[in-house]
């Protein structure tokens, strides 16, 4: 639906203005009729903000303040109103809140309010609550978007503490690279300079270590450029679509990203499909939640193959990237005619094993860092003692 502002004239011949969410043109004038008005103009408004789709924590707060709200009879523009003024709500979420409810004050469907607040809301929750307003159940939809979100919001919380501890180790091997060669080689400096011959190992660190000290700002500035270039490679469809492409077939971390994809996109496809949403609309919104560019970009060759007529299982057999057990599920539940209860039980089973898989990438990352930790170190204090009993050596020799 698009939002059309307009100016009518009603029976009474008083002309009076106002906003009112349509298809078209055609059905401003056909609601206005409805309220004995005639339309005189009507202009499309455009979108003039867009706002950042708000994160799994802030939609679960939101729905599920306001499930125990509508479950304890208290009207929709005052549980969002209540919402509004809650302490922990920031000025962009708030302002957001409060266009809603001036929305469904002029008689706007939530969903439609919802939906005409620039991307902040995602369309599975829109959709959902849509089927909600239809059916008379807003209270346990949110509900149930609640536990969805929070599930959601527990696994990036998950995935991104996975990843402290090897961030840890990261930043001190580079501290102790930095120690060994700022600190460390430069008190045997005298001494080497006194050799015939140093090491290959050992002239090498001391290079890297005059560098280091007389032009840090180029390693700095290096670092930054590669950074903010990689940042900028991700903004190529092509980059992205080889990196999503990668990181479903990477050894072992391979094995994760199509667990959590293929977790995401059940988890939202039993919800859509358990609402009554139509399968190839219900495709189009699930597709957008896997989060990898390189398996939704599949989808546009299984949603026009289900169309056609040819079961979900095949269509899904089709993609790559996501794990064997969601097709295998779906063909069951198609058979024996339970397609929703096998997704349902599917996306939980998904769920735990995504959780294992995450707990299996940790304890492969942690060795693996502290390997290379020792590697580091064991080349730098080779390289020093390398050239000391070289040293000796040379005064033995005198």
């Amino acid at each position: 639906m698009a939002q059309f502002q307009y100016t009518a004239q009603t029976a009474e011949g008083k002309k009076i203005k106002g906003t009112m969410n349509a298809a078209d043109e055609a059905q401003v004038q056909q609601l206005l009729r409805e309220k004995n008005s005639f339309l005189l103009t009507a202009k499309e408004v455009q979108a003039t903000r867009s706002v950042r789709q708000f994160k799994p924590k802030i939609l679960s707060e939101f729905c599920r303040q306001l499930s125990t709200l509508t479950a304890a009879g208290v009207t929709l523009v005052r549980a969002l109103t209540i919402i509004a003024a809650g302490e922990a709500v920031r000025p962009k979420e708030r302002e957001v809140y409060e266009d809603i409810v001036r929305q469904i004050r002029q008689g706007i469907a939530l969903s439609d309010a919802m939906e005409q607040q620039g991307g902040a809301f995602p369309p599975l929750m829109i959709y959902m609550f849509r089927s909600a307003e239809s059916s008379g159940n807003l209270d346990k939809v949110s509900m149930q978007m609640a536990i969805l979100y929070e599930k959601d919001h527990k696994l990036n919380t998950k995935i991104s503490s996975s990843m402290t501890y090897p961030k840890i180790l990261a930043v001190m091997i580079v501290g102790v690279i930095l120690i060994l060669t700022q600190f460390v080689l430069p008190q045997f400096e005298e001494m080497f300079e006194t050799m015939d011959e140093m090491p290959a190992l050992t002239k090498w660190l001391m290079g890297m270590t005059d560098f280091m000290g007389s032009y840090w700002y180029v390693v700095v500035g290096a670092v930054v450029l590669i950074w903010v270039g990689v940042r900028a490679l991700m903004t190529i469809p092509q980059v992205r679509l080889f990196w999503h492409w990668v990181q479903v077939h990477i050894f072992v971390f391979g094995k994760l990203q199509r667990t959590i994809c293929t977790y995401r996109f059940a988890r939202t496809l039993s919800s859509l499909y358990a609402a009554g949403i139509p399968i190839v609309t219900a495709l189009q919104i699930a597709k957008k939640t896997i989060g990898n560019d390189y398996i939704e970009a599949q989808f546009d060759t299984v949603i026009p193959f289900v169309r056609a007529g040819n079961t979900l299982s095949e269509g899904l057999d089709q993609v790559d990237g996501f794990v064997r057990k969601l097709t295998d599920a779906i063909r069951v539940g198609e058979e024996t005619g339970s397609l929703d209860a096998m997704l349902m039980s599917t996306s939980e089973t998904l769920e735990y094993d995504a959780d294992i898989a995450i707990n299996k990438m940790v304890s492969y990352v942690e060795p693996a860092m502290l390997i290379i930790m020792g590697i580091v170190v064991a080349l730098v204090m080779a390289a020093v003692f390398g050239a000391i009993y070289g040293s000796y050596d040379s005064i033995a020799g005198m």
